[in-house]
């Protein structure tokens, strides 16, 4: 049997890299991670929610496990630090009311962000 190339093999750890093995910032609520999406190469910015409003969900839904947060740029707009982004906010085992049983959760939001926390004058 041949060996696979080291890069091949690297790459494959990547992709079923779990999302707690990725570098995440702790942060109170989105907006920094959208700045730095908004200033990334990749577009991209990874977090995980801490505080009170981390708190608040983990009651709120029984879950103890950490609340995610992943930030993609979806387009950049011609004006200078906008672009549309993506916010995806999860939860394992969260228990919704009526459920059978705990699973993930995950809200996906789309907006326009400029790094002055203003949406785009234009959406070229």
């Amino acid at each position: 049997m041949k060996p696979l190339p080291l890069a091949l093999l690297f790459a494959a750890v990547a992709v079923t890299a779990p999302a707690h093995a990725i570098e995440r910032t702790p942060v109170t609520d989105p907006r920094p991670l959208m700045i730095d999406a908004l200033d990334a190469p990749t577009g991209t910015a990874h977090g995980i929610l801490v505080g009170e409003s981390a708190d608040a969900i983990a009651r709120r839904f029984q879950s103890a496990s950490p609340i995610y947060i992943d930030v993609s740029t979806v387009r950049r707009y011609r004006q200078a630090g906008c672009s549309r982004l993506k916010v995806a906010i999860w939860q394992e085992d969260v228990v919704l009311p009526g459920a059978a049983a705990p699973k993930k959760q995950t809200l996906d939001i789309g907006i326009n962000y400029c790094r002055d926390g203003l949406p785009p004058k234009s959406l070229m």
